[in-house]
């Protein structure tokens, strides 16, 4: 017996209205809750408040400004409101702003590229890992910040394979998924990630999100 998809209460915050309207109807179609389509920053925050979504899907260009808004209305979400995923859903990359909310806890956050979404169902399913915690990042968002964070020396230790499988790591794959990228085995797999862990400082813990925090750790410099 097939099991009923879970039903999310989402908030869309995009200025323009007819992709505002294209995601509504996409996500109402899949069962979703569309419990607020709006077209800039503030009303995306009382949105918010009014109806407390399981996830924001937001725009990162909106009025008045048409820069970041989005971005730091989605940073000023995360912070109050930790419950709400945040999915930022652009045609572009902020990368100070975009560094800023992933290094402050990547938990329930994600960023996609609008240009790179093939795959409704793919959609659908990061939208639903980041209304339950997880972390979602298109792996030019990752391309991008990682080539961003080079001028600092945060990763200067790491080995250019190492790297690799850090990027791998932020886009939210495992170690099977990743020895399959790159076409090594488990274990070396395994030793990449806990030489990661050893140079970027990180000690073991239980967050589920320590790969991800590995991988943002140096954008903090």
């Amino acid at each position: 017996m097939t099991a009923t998809p879970e039903r999310l209460r989402i908030v869309i915050a995009e200025d323009a209205a007819i992709m505002r309207d294209g995601l509504t109807q996409t996500l109402t179609r899949r069962g979703h809750d569309v419990v607020a389509a709006v077209a800039d920053a503030d009303a995306l925050r009382q949105a918010v408040e009014d109806h407390v979504p399981d996830v924001a899907i937001i725009d990162v260009r909106m009025p008045p400004t048409h820069t970041d808004e989005g971005l730091r209305a989605a940073q000023a979400i995360h912070r109050d409101r930790p419950g709400v995923g945040v999915l930022v859903f652009s045609q572009y990359i902020e990368t100070q702003a975009a560094t800023e909310l992933l290094s402050a806890a990547p938990a329930g956050v994600g960023y996609l590229l609008k240009d790179r979404v093939a795959d409704v169902s793919d959609f659908i399913d990061a939208i639903t890992r980041v209304a339950h915690g997880g972390t979602v990042l298109d792996p030019e968002v990752v391309r991008q910040l990682l080539t961003a964070s080079r001028r600092g020396d945060t990763l200067a230790a790491l080995t250019s394979r190492e790297r690799e499988v850090l990027s791998l790591i932020a886009q939210g794959r495992t170690n099977a998924a990743i020895a399959a990228a790159l076409f090594i085995s488990p274990k070396v797999v395994e030793k990449h990630v806990a030489n990661i862990f050893d140079k970027l400082g990180l000690a073991p813990d239980d967050s589920d999100n320590r790969r991800v925090i590995a991988a943002l750790r140096y954008l903090e410099s």
